[in-house]
C-alpha cells in the first residue's frame, strides 16, 4: 500500500465511523437554543477534541498493545468486530436517541463561556462515545501499523488524515442548518444507511485481513484484493 491508498484508506475509514454528517442532527438536537457563535464555537472544541484524541491513539497505539501483550491481528479483528456491530446499527436505522439539554442559562454567558460549558456536557456522551468510541480508536491504532511501513510519510500521512477527518467535522456541524434543510429526513437516513454499510464491508475486510495474519487461512488475496 503507497502512501495515497493509505491517506484515502484511512480518510474513508474515519469518515465512515465517525458520520460528521449522519450526526448533524444529534448535534443540532444537543445544541438547540444555542446562539449561532456559541454553537460554531463549540463546534471547534469537538472537532479540536476528535482530531487531539485519535492522534493520541494513533501515534501510542501500537505501543499500547506491545505493552498489554495484544498482537495486531487480534486487534485487527476486535476491532473489525466492533465496527461491524457499530456498521449494522447505521445500516439498520438503530441510532442513538437525540440528547438535549436546557438552556436556561444561555442569557447570562458569554459565547465563550456558553460554548465551553455546553462542549463539557457534550464530552459525554456526544464527543465520545458517539464520535470518537471504540471503533474509531481500533481504525486509528489498526491503520497507524499500516503506517508503520511507510516510516515517517506515513506518520504524517495519517496525522494529516486525522486532521482532514476533524475538519470534516468542523464544516458539518457549521453547516447544520443547511445541511438538514437540503437533505431532509429521508436524505439524513440515507446519508446514515450507505455508511454503515460501507462501515460493515471495512469491518468484514478487517476481519479477513487479521484471520489472514493470524491464522493463515484466508487467502492473501482475498484480504489485500487490490494490491
Amino acid at each position: 500500500m503507497n502512501a495515497a491508498e493509505f491517506a484515502v484508506n484511512f480518510f474513508v475509514a474515519l469518515f465512515a465511523l465517525i458520520d460528521p454528517v449522519g450526526n448533524v442532527p444529534l448535534f443540532a438536537a444537543a445544541t438547540h437554543g444555542a446562539p449561532p457563535a456559541a454553537r460554531r464555537l463549540t463546534t471547534v472544541y469537538i472537532a479540536l477534541f476528535a482530531m487531539v484524541f485519535l492522534s493520541f491513539f494513533f501515534l501510542t497505539g501500537l505501543s499500547l498493545l506491545k505493552f498489554f501483550g495484544i498482537s495486531l491481528p487480534a486487534f485487527r479483528i476486535a476491532g473489525g468486530i466492533l465496527l461491524l456491530l457499530m456498521g449494522l446499527d447505521m445500516a439498520r436505522g438503530d441510532t442513538a436517541e437525540v440528547m438535549a439539554e436546557a438552556n436556561e442559562e444561555v442569557e447570562q454567558l458569554s459565547t465563550r463561556a456558553y460554548a465551553r460549558k455546553r462542549f463539557e456536557g457534550l464530552i459525554v456522551p456526544f464527543a465520545m462515545p458517539l464520535l470518537i468510541g471504540p471503533g474509531a480508536i481500533s481504525t486509528a491504532v489498526i491503520y497507524a501499523g499500516e503506517a508503520k511501513a511507510l516510516g515517517w510519510l506515513g506518520l504524517g500521512v495519517g496525522l494529516g488524515v486525522i486532521a482532514a477527518v476533524a475538519l470534516t467535522v468542523l464544516l458539518s456541524f457549521w453547516s447544520t442548518g443547511w445541511i438538514t434543510r437540503a437533505l431532509g429526513r429521508i436524505g439524513m437516513v440515507i446519508v446514515i444507511r450507505v455508511l454503515g454499510l460501507i462501515l460493515c464491508a471495512m469491518a468484514v475486510q478487517f476481519l479477513l485481513l487479521g484471520l489472514a495474519d493470524a491464522t493463515g487461512l484466508v487467502r492473501r488475496g482475498v484480504a489485500t484484493p487490490y494490491q
